[in-house]
């Protein structure tokens, strides 16, 4: 597909490509400042009318083109900075192009750049979405699939390890020190899976038999001061093969996997066929410089990048619109992984909250869209909470709705219809409800509508009938360029639970087999559904397990809401009891009232856990605490930032009384049994423990501290000192600043704990904060130029500090502005994702927003890129 005349491309426009490619040869002599590249495409005619052959290409200049090996001459071809046309051009033609590239001047990390400095850095590539034609010339879209035949020369001492796709093909010596290597991918892929590495590299390797008897030599390469910290997603890996194959089928199908890890990276890894590139952050762990959050990034993120080798790979996406077709689909089964080998229980509570600390704010602002959108002008834009975390949730919405058995036959089904093709989300349904003989097209239209439905439920009990009546009624706001929203199909998983807190039998009708849960489906705007043969439920427990992406309202009060977070056997809707009750305290509070019963029940509840011993400590920690700023702030409009920050304090404080010594006494058991352990148990009793000294801090501040500044010293793990230095930084301990500069100390020459140092400071919940980031745009550990630094900091001070960022007098709007501006010219997919930060202005109390929507103005006049211009017009709203 091609952009429309003011770039902006439709899903209703799609084509199938005029020309496909068969096989693509490529070479590269590879140089730091000057790479040539020589292409051959082996070129079929496509669908349609014959057209000339349009070939995607962006920065690199032409040094010789020529088909069937004859050179062409000027006449015969067009070349623009977007696109290079041949005009006369037959079935199974071969051209080729000979190119020049610049790769340590791509300050984009887009194609082929260079990873740090041009003495000790090495050559590597990032193709999607569009990368590939910053490379060669090629038709760049997803549903152009080929054979690449890859070639790569260097110098043997400055690039001695040669990476491609696929499997190794050859190696040898060349003349003046330089030397080869040769790879072959047999399985088909579109040009954004291509990837190589070029430089000097150490590894680590292991041997692993798939389980049908392919021999598989697994690496993992980085440079030599990072390479001991691979082994645990080496771990990662081998678990997460095994898992695939024995949940899904799925065996790997070359005789080597490679990963590879850089700190220049825009994402977070990438799935390349064979060859996985990863961003340092999400593949380097060891236990004195990574956090138990770190970990399990890790494990989640290897195992999704190596799950995409068929959920994305083997199976791609026909076009950019179908996105969440991999992404969403792959999230799934990642989470699906990470719950088996932890708690699912706490995994859920996780995705849950990613979901609504990201996505729903994205649904409710200027930046919403489909899962599946209409249309895009930078299709970089759209790596978004929507596509990645939304559409995981349509897909176990789909499995939910289906069953497990439905659910693996579905995907069977799907794989064998598509392997080695470009598929689209209807093609997805289709083969999941014909293997199992159901119509899943209705859920077609959860891909096609952004929003988040309200969902309101009504319960009414008729003791003389010994009927429960369940009334459903769904509602989805209006969002950009949508106005108006049909009704979704939403699966419910519904329980009701009995005056000991023990599920009911639950019939639909008389004489049915009884279940103690039951899953109804709302597919209308509202329905009733009812039970029979109820007696006495005390209260209803909806929606377990977070069934759908949904926002539930109930009639239930607080007392039922107790009652669910002292016995519902759902851990998700205990957890969820919890933040309802929290919710419903912060909005008494902030409207001004003093006296909030929502609050003394929430704490009494809490307080009545606080010593179970039989409740798992991570999830206690997670009960004990209230939603994230931005959640709490989302339904507040006109929004005043330090108010919200002002009452949730309140909430925190409260609990934090509430338990009195029982905070000081539980830490204090659990500090004893902390040695720094990896395992879940170990993981679990120091969440609980780190929540109980921010709680602590509030309740004794001047013991607390001293107790912090210890643990910070003596911490057995990187969990514990982040915890200790982050609680002394906001309650503005004196020696907390001792503590931060510690810290610098201890790591100043590694990069991704080093970003630790940054986002700590970047979140410290002051008004000064402001002036503190802007000296840190000047430290020389500091670069624009790479985008973890710029999340850490940037990101972290300007979505994750709203206290500081918010600040009335508008310096950090400023700061940001001209930070924004200067990093869109380095690098524009940085610039826009910092940007999306921003999308709240609308909201503001009226002196905030003016003064943010003049910085977002000023902005939008001087944007550069294409992908900062579009997310700026999008937040001002001119859709």
């Amino acid at each position: 597909m091609t952009a429309s005349d003011n770039g902006v491309v439709h899903l209703a426009d799609y084509r199938a490509p005029a020309w496909r490619v068969e096989q693509v040869e490529l070479e590269f002599d590879l140089d730091i400042s000057a790479t040539r590249v020589l292409a051959r495409l082996h070129l079929r005619r496509g669908a349609g009318a014959a057209q000339p052959l349009r070939l995607d290409g962006a920065g690199q200049e032409l040094h010789a083109i020529r088909l069937d090996g004859r050179a062409l001459e000027p006449h015969e071809y067009q070349l623009d900075a977007q696109s290079l046309t041949v005009f006369a051009v037959d079935d199974g033609a071969v051209l080729e192009t000979e190119a020049g590239l610049a790769p340590d001047a791509n300050s984009a990390l887009s194609g082929l750049y260079l990873s740090g400095s041009a003495g000790a850095g090495f050559l590597l590539t990032q193709c999607e979405a569009e990368g590939f034609r910053r490379i060669t010339w090629y038709p760049d879209r997803p549903d152009v699939l080929a054979r690449f035949r890859v070639l790569l020369r260097a110098d043997r001492q400055r690039f001695p390890v040669l990476l491609a796709n696929g499997n190794p093909a050859g190696s040898g010596e060349l003349e003046d020190g330089r030397h080869w290597a040769a790879w072959d991918d047999p399985h088909p892929k579109p040009s954004y899976l291509f990837a190589l590495v070029a430089g000097r590299l150490e590894q680590i390797e292991q041997d692993y038999t798939t389980a049908d008897g392919r021999a598989v030599k697994l690496r993992i390469f980085a440079e030599a001061d990072a390479i001991d910290r691979c082994g645990y997603a080496m771990d990662a890996l081998v678990r997460a093969m095994r898992w695939d194959e024995q949940r899904y089928g799925r065996n790997y199908d070359l005789d080597v996997f490679h990963i590879v890890a850089t700190h220049d990276f825009n994402m977070g890894a990438m799935e390349n066929k064979g060859l996985n590139i990863f961003n340092a952050k999400y593949l380097l762990a060891d236990p004195q410089r990574s956090s138990d959050e770190d970990y399990a990034h890790v494990e989640a993120i290897v195992a999704h990048e190596y799950f995409h080798n068929w959920t994305g790979n083997r199976v791609t996406c026909r076009d950019w619109f179908q996105l969440s077709l991999k992404e969403g689909l792959t999230v799934y089964r990642e989470q699906q992984f990470s719950a088996e080998m932890n708690s699912a229980t706490l995994k859920r509570i996780e995705d849950v909250q990613v979901l609504r600390r990201a996505q729903f704010t994205e649904d409710a602002g200027p930046l919403a869209h489909a899962v599946r959108p209409e249309r895009y002008s930078a299709i970089d834009n759209f790596y978004t909470a929507t596509v990645y975390d939304k559409g995981a949730e349509l897909v176990r919405m789909i499995a939910g709705r289906l069953g497990e058995t439905a659910w693996r036959r579905g995907m069977d089904e799907y794989f064998r219809r598509h392997d080695g093709e470009a598929a689209t989300v209807e093609q997805f349904l289709a083969a999941l409800g014909d293997a199992n003989g159901v119509d899943l097209s209705a859920y077609l239209a959860w891909y096609a509508q952004a929003g988040t439905p309200q969902l309101q439920a009504r319960g009414t009990y008729d003791a003389a009938a010994r009927r429960y009546r369940l009334d459903l009624r769904q509602r989805t706001a209006p969002t950009p360029g949508q106005a108006r929203k049909q009704a979704l199909p939403i699966p419910l998983r519904v329980a009701l639970l009995g005056a000991d807190g023990r599920a009911l039998p639950l019939r639909r009708e008389a004489g049915a087999a009884p279940q103690d849960e039951c899953v109804v489906e709302l597919d209308a705007a509202s329905r009733c559904f009812e039970f029979v043969d109820i007696d006495a439920p005390r209260v209803a427990s909806l929606l377990r397990g977070f069934s759908a992406p949904v926002q539930l309202s109930t009639d239930q009060g607080a007392d039922d809401l107790a009652f669910l977070l002292r016995f519902e056997s759902d851990g998700f809707n205990r957890w969820e009891a919890a933040q309802q009750l929290a919710r419903r305290a912060f909005e008494r509070v902030l409207g001004g009232a003093q006296n909030v019963p929502e609050l003394d029940i929430w704490c009494d509840t809490l307080a009545g856990l606080f010593d179970d011993a039989a409740l798992d400590p991570a999830l206690l920690a997670e009960l004990l605490t209230p939603p994230e700023l931005n959640e709490l702030a989302q339904p507040c409009t006109p929004l005043d930032p330090a108010a919200v920050f002002a009452a949730r304090e309140r909430l925190e404080q409260a609990l934090a009384q509430r338990l009195g010594a029982a905070l000081e006494q539980r830490h204090a058991a659990l500090l004893k049994t902390e040695r720094g352990g990896l395992d879940g148990a170990a993981r679990g009793r120091r969440r609980l423990l780190n929540r109980c000294l921010r709680l602590w801090l509030r309740q004794d501040p001047a013991q607390a501290q001293e107790i912090a500044a210890t643990r910070y010293v003596l911490a057995a793990s990187m969990s514990e000192r982040l915890a200790a230095l982050a609680g002394l930084l906001a309650d503005g301990a004196e020696s907390g600043e001792k503590a931060l500069q510690d810290f610098e100390r201890r790591y100043d020459n590694d990069p991704v704990t080093l970003d630790k140092w940054f986002a700590l400071q970047a979140t410290i919940p002051r008004p000064d904060t402001v002036e503190r980031v802007a000296g840190l745009l000047r430290h020389a550990r500091f670069s624009l130029r790479n985008p973890n630094r710029v999340s850490a900091l940037l990101m972290g001070f300007a979505a994750r500090n709203p206290l500081a960022f918010h600040r009335p007098d508008g310096a950090g709007y400023v700061l940001i502005e001209q930070a924004l501006a200067e990093i869109d010219s380095l690098n524009p997919t940085t610039a826009a994702r910092l940007a999306t930060a921003l999308k709240d202005w609308a909201r503001l109390e009226p002196g905030r927003r003016a003064l943010l929507q003049a910085a977002l103005q000023r902005l939008a006049a001087g944007a550069r890129s294409q992908d900062l211009a579009d997310i700026l017009r999008r937040t001002l709203g001119d859709s």
